[in-house]
């Protein structure tokens, strides 16, 4: 069992920026470092789609094209934590931002689906206003 919670939402003007953060409580028998980690989005009336992912180690990292040039993501396995960069934030980028971790395919994502165990925090808000 892993359960996830997000920080760092908020609400800020076009060109902004924000940091999500996403701290794990990992059950016995799991290990943080064997999932697969990442950042969906949902905006209201829209599907979730998935923003950006790191492998286990997180030397990789693919993104939504949409954020490629303006978010960062990150993970610390020491702190069981991930983190989101946000920069340059438009008012598109409006939406509830959600962590999750998983444990198959960690690059098929971007539909905002992935595959084997997974676990969604709660969600964070974060509102960008022109």
């Amino acid at each position: 069992q892993v359960q996830l919670v997000e920080s760092g939402g908020g609400s800020v003007q076009a060109g902004g920026s924000l940091r999500l953060s996403c701290v794990a409580s990992v059950g016995s028998g799991n290990n943080y470092s064997s999932y697969c980690m990442g950042w969906f989005r949902q905006a209201p009336g829209k599907e979730r789609e998935g923003v950006a992912a790191a492998s286990l180690s997180g030397a990789l990292i693919d993104y939504a094209d949409s954020v490629k040039t303006r978010f960062s993501i990150s993970r610390d396995n020491a702190k069981r934590t991930l983190y989101l960069q946000m920069n340059n934030l438009k008012p598109e980028d409006t939406a509830i931002y959600y962590c999750a971790a998983w444990s198959l395919n960690c690059f098929s994502f971007q539909d905002g689906r992935i595959g084997g165990q997974n676990y969604w925090g709660q969600g964070t808000q974060v509102t960008v206003s022109a």
